[in-house]
């Protein structure tokens, strides 16, 4: 039985020789590019910075925020000193009441004879007018008053008086002068004035202060601010001859508003 001679899986080594019997040499690498660096960051491309820089707009927000810190912590501050003052003394608006009212003179004339013509009013008044300051730790400071008395929004005499201090829980007797000097009047307000003479009650009256106070806490001492007292309820009669008449004060009522000026309104 013959034996099977099976191909070597070796490669030859005459294939791989050269001719003469020289060595081939190995084939070389392929080169890598000298770009190529696993290691290196990726390129991305840097946007340039500009310097700070803040608008007009950003600056004036931040501006106006702080005003308004500032604002309210003046606000604040105000409130707190205030509410601190106000515990401590209990401040009181004075008060106004009218004692006495008299009308010594009260002369109206009319051009012609009809009663709807213009006229002239003559009227003098005398009257009392008591005010008292409730405060105990407050003095009140007024300037010279500015008087007059109307009937129905129509004027019919003007007056003064000096100024004075109330002390704590002071009691004064205010008495103004209040002159009747002679006075044009309209068609309209003479028509009102003998509608209202003719009534039985009296003719309406209404009494009124105008001035400037400033008030005095210890060692604090306030800025003036003008104040208005109205007095109403009173019902007047006429005079008959030289002897004055008493008016009715049992219904009046004073009351004191504040007038703050800003600019050219008066509240």
């Amino acid at each position: 039985m013959t034996d099977r001679v099976y191909p070597s899986s070796k490669p030859s080594s005459a294939a791989g020789a050269a001719p003469g019997g020289a060595t081939a040499p190995a084939a070389a690498a392929p080169a890598k590019s000298h770009l190529y660096n696993p290691t290196r960051p990726a390129y991305r491309p840097q946007s340039r910075r500009r310097g700070p820089r803040r608008s007009c707009r950003s600056v004036f927000c931040c501006f106006f925020f702080w005003f308004l810190i500032v604002l309210l912590l003046l606000i604040l501050l105000a409130a707190t000193a205030g509410a601190a003052l106000w515990v401590f003394y209990r401040p009181h608006s004075p008060t106004f009441s009218v004692s006495t009212f008299k009308t010594t003179k009260f002369n109206l004339s009319t051009s012609s004879a009809d009663a709807t013509s213009s006229g002239r009013l003559s009227a003098a008044f005398n009257l009392t007018v008591a005010t008292r300051n409730p405060n105990k730790k407050i003095t009140i400071f007024y300037d010279p008053f500015t008087v007059s008395v109307s009937s129905n929004d129509v004027v019919l005499a003007n007056g003064s008086y000096t100024a004075f201090a109330s002390s704590p829980k002071d009691f004064t007797a205010l008495k103004p002068a209040i002159s009747g000097q002679s006075r044009d009047l309209d068609a309209d307000s003479v028509t009102s004035l003998r509608s209202d003479l003719k009534k039985k009650s009296g003719l309406p009256l209404e009494f009124r202060m105008d001035t400037k106070v400033k008030i005095k806490m210890g060692g604090f001492k306030s800025s003036k601010v003008g104040i208005r007292v109205t007095c109403n309820g009173i019902q007047a009669e006429l005079p008959k001859g030289k002897s004055p008449t008493v008016a009715s004060t049992s219904n009046s009522k004073c009351e004191v508003d504040l007038r703050i000026k800003i600019w050219k309104w008066t509240f």
